[in-house]
């Protein structure tokens, strides 16, 4: 029986304008008020899914900066498996080689991060990728589809995902996961069960198990009553 539920937030519960759909919000707090957890998870800072948890109504589980902070509710231990040293110093050598090239990059939130880097979308991430295995560094680049962010090795949401598991005494056999993104591939296969809502892309559609029909917020809705309820929500 599935226990709890990892959701992604920008292109999951919300639209491509990050307008947040009001009828996934009910669906989280049905979900909450029947003894399900849910846990938020987000390329955004700890400080934004704070706030929004306390919006929506969760009890403040979260995974943050795609898996480079996580905690186990409000009063939990932050969780910091990733490394912003190294991501800046790896967005320093990009920030170089683009200006080089009269493109400015533009962090985000940098002062609210604590592991990775995220920074607009004005280049080409595969262009980046390049550059960060010509100068061999440590890191990884993501495109979200909101921001490219810049993680080290062994992070994602997936290992925050089975450590949170952990921390909750669930295995992530118990869990569903829904998401929309690459940097949601991971946390889709660590889950007992792994959805893609129907604007994802073709690769994270690939490693779902199942793909709703609708997109973004209604999307996820669909999962939700589908799987839930077939799983009975208690």
């Amino acid at each position: 029986m599935l226990k709890a539920l990892v959701t992604d937030v920008d292109g999951t519960i919300t639209n491509r304008q990050r307008r947040i759909n009001t009828a996934a919000v009910e669906t989280v707090r049905t979900l909450v008020d029947a003894g399900i957890e849910v846990v938020l998870a987000s390329g955004n800072t700890v400080c934004f899914m704070d706030g929004l948890c306390k919006m929506v109504g969760t009890d403040g589980t979260i995974i943050g900066e795609n898996g480079g902070v996580y905690r186990r509710g409000y009063s939990g231990t932050l969780r910091v498996p990733g490394d912003k040293k190294t991501c800046l110093a790896a967005f320093d050598v990009l920030k170089d080689y683009f200006a080089g090239k009269g493109v400015e990059l533009e962090l985000y939130s940098a002062q609210y991060r604590f592991a990775d880097v995220a920074f607009a979308r004005n280049i080409d991430p595969d262009e980046a990728r390049a550059v960060i295995r010509d100068h061999d560094l440590p890191v990884r680049v993501l495109d979200t589809g909101f921001a490219i962010h810049l993680q080290t090795p062994g992070v994602s949401k997936g290992a925050a995902l089975a450590e949170l598991a952990r921390e909750m005494g669930l295995s992530p056999s118990e869990m569903m996961a829904i998401g929309d993104s690459e940097n949601d591939i991971e946390m889709l296969e660590a889950a007992g069960f792994g959805v893609a809502v129907r604007n994802a892309p073709a690769a994270v559609q690939a490693a779902a198990d199942w793909v709703t029909e609708g997109a973004y917020g209604d999307g996820f809705v669909e999962a939700v009553k589908k799987y839930f309820n077939d799983f009975e929500i208690r």
